[in-house]
């Protein structure tokens, strides 16, 4: 087995920690089952979220989903100019056999916007919605 990286992203119309959460909860539950997931394959996480998001940290959202072992770390995102606002990141390290190739990453909501040079279609290895 090898430890790959899954990439996701979603964005937020308020600083508030439901919305924080419930986003969050969203966005793990897509990459989960878009890459047919076990929490146990599940390494490490790192969530970042853009500084006009601090009304709650991202990964409580995984301590919710059951994920009470899993190594978790909260960050922000570098204040770009003319980047995505309210903006949560994830990036999970996972235990599987799957190439890099084969993994789905997973952009949601104005999150889409950070992957410009991905083209819609089944073969490719992201999720947008």
């Amino acid at each position: 087995m090898n430890v790959r990286g899954i990439r996701g992203a979603i964005t937020v119309d308020k600083n508030l920690k439901s919305e924080i959460v419930t986003a969050t909860e969203l966005l793990l539950k897509k990459m989960v089952s878009a890459n047919k997931l076990k929490v146990d394959d599940i390494a490490s996480a790192i969530f970042s979220v853009t500084c006009d998001l601090n009304a709650e940290f991202p990964a409580l959202a995984a301590r919710r989903l059951g994920w009470i072992y899993t190594p978790l770390f909260c960050t922000y995102e570098i204040d770009v100019l003319k980047a995505v606002k309210k903006c949560v990141r994830v990036l999970l390290h996972v235990n599987t056999s799957k190439k890099q190739k084969d993994i789905k990453n997973v952009y949601l909501r104005n999150a889409k916007s950070l992957r410009p040079d991905l083209k819609v279609n089944k073969r490719d290895n992201y999720y947008l919605s």
